[in-house]
């Protein structure tokens, strides 16, 4: 088949899926099963072929990361059972003081926090950012709100083991630890700048309390002085999960006195997050052996993403059974596979549709026209993934189909898949907006109006996608 076909066919079938998850609300993964299915027979493969493709591209992708999706979000809901991220996050406040906090908690978020499911990592730092923001000053909720936008979805794409990160470079056959020292690289100053970048704003009147801040919804908390399980999730779905850990993290937060009476009765902070600490160490470790062509088999195979996350869950699960007791574990492992579970469907179908567009000949064709430059296919999987994002509302989704998509061209014009995956992960940031959900559980857990969530969130978050992609092209340059 001649490029036109296969191009126009390929834009159908995306526009197919668009179509059909945001008109008629189908099932992303039934619509990424479709859309693969009318490319395959539109260009031509045939209906055994089509078939083969779309099953052998979900296989591939699961032996590359399904046993690492499981394990990361296992980790985080046992962590999230043992009350590890509140206590982090008052550590946080006490260590650096309330004028940094919007960058130490986004980094935190953002870094070391990424092995929990977005959601129920929102839902229990949000009451405490909520809290704590009005002891930064005038712009506090701002601040706060725009701190966390940016990085609980920086975090998920750039940052292993993030789900969406982990996807992609399966999806793109990007080494784990290459993925993690190169999404570390970008994460850290895109918070850091994008953080920067929306103060300045504020501070020169783009927010207005009177219209951005529900002074409603936060006055009554404070005359409370308790976080109730339930306020503020009104406006936006709430799961079982999001209700237990929301009711989890519901904690006074009054004096130090608590706090330090508290973490006399509790395992140490560190000893809970150390088994993480040590998978990510181990997956960096492998990653520098790899660069440097150092044979050390035991560190090898120690640094092996697999083992590295099956040595953290373990740790993990011990560690937090003498905490809080085997029942416990047991309830958050539970929870855990349910999360999971949608989070690996979603991923395999992301394969099924990549495998059929480079089954069809896209890479090929785009090879072709992106050959004399390698900056060219980052600007287009970038607003490719922001275009999927403003449509369908799902950071992993946009991510894994834009990425998806030009996967092929990769080896053609000899460009680094991590680039391509981080520029992917870039460009899914953009215009989060009503159709997240990520977006109204920020707009009510921090007390903003809509007029406010559009400010930090939506604003917050695509000043977020612009910094990426601009460090990652002159990346692009060196490596």
């Amino acid at each position: 088949m001649s490029d036109i076909p296969v191009l126009i066919n390929t834009a159908v079938a995306v526009l197919a899926a668009v179509l059909l998850i945001v008109r008629f609300r189908v099932n992303p993964v039934i619509s990424l099963i479709l859309a693969s299915v009318y490319l395959g027979l539109a260009v031509g493969l045939g209906v055994e072929e089509t078939v083969k493709t779309i099953t052998g591209g979900f296989g591939e992708i699961m032996v590359d990361v399904g046993l690492l999706i499981a394990f990361g979000v296992l980790m985080g809901s046992i962590l999230n059972q043992s009350g590890a991220i509140r206590r982090l996050v008052e550590h946080l406040l006490k260590t650096f003081g309330p004028k940094r906090l919007p960058y130490t908690m986004g980094l935190a978020i953002g870094t070391v926090l990424q092995s929990i499911f977005l959601d129920v990592l929102l839902v229990i730092s949000a009451p405490l950012a909520r809290k704590l923001a009005p002891k930064i000053g005038k712009l506090g909720t701002a601040r706060m709100a725009t701190a966390m936008a940016i990085a609980l979805e920086c975090g998920i794409v750039f940052t292993v083991p993030g789900v969406a990160s982990l996807a992609l470079a399966g999806l793109l056959n990007v080494p784990l630890g290459k993925m993690l020292l190169f999404g570390l690289l970008l994460v850290i100053p895109t918070i850091i700048i994008s953080i920067a970048i929306m103060t300045f704003l504020f501070r020169r009147g783009f927010w207005n309390e009177a219209k951005d801040e529900d002074h409603t919804f936060v006055a009554e908390e404070d005359s409370e002085g308790e976080e109730p399980a339930d306020n503020g999730l009104a406006s936006a779905p709430t799961t079982n999960n999001e209700r237990g850990a929301t009711a989890s993290s519901a904690q006074p937060a009054g004096g130090s006195v608590a706090v330090v009476e508290r973490e006399r009765k509790e395992a140490p902070l560190l000893l809970l997050f150390a088994p993480l600490l040590t998978s990510l160490l181990l997956i960096g470790a492998g990653a520098i052996l790899e660069i440097f062509e150092i044979q050390l088999p035991w560190l090898q195979l120690l640094g092996e993403p697999v083992i590295a996350l099956l040595i953290g869950l373990i740790g993990t699960c011990l560690v937090t059974r003498a905490a809080i007791g085997q029942k416990k574990v047991e309830e958050a492992i539970a929870v855990g596979f349910k999360e999971s579970g949608q989070i690996l469907i979603l991923t395999g179908v992301g394969g099924s549709l990549a495998a059929t567009v480079a089954a069809a000949g896209l890479g090929d064709i785009l090879g072709g026209f992106f050959s004399a430059s390698t900056v060219a296919p980052l600007l287009v999987v970038w607003a490719i993934a922001a275009v999927l994002h403003i449509a369908v509302g799902s950071v992993t989704l946009s991510a894994i189909t834009a990425a998806g998509l030009l996967a092929p061209i990769a080896p053609a014009i000899g460009l680094d898949p991590v680039l391509l995956a981080l520029a992917a992960g870039a460009g899914s940031l953009f215009m989060v907006h009503v159709t997240s959900n990520t977006f109204w559980l920020l707009q009510s857990l921090l007390g903003q109006s809509v007029r406010g969530a559009l400010k930090s969130v939506t604003v917050g978050v695509s000043v977020a996608s612009v910094v990426a992609i601009l460090l990652i092209l002159p990346m692009s340059l060196l490596f």
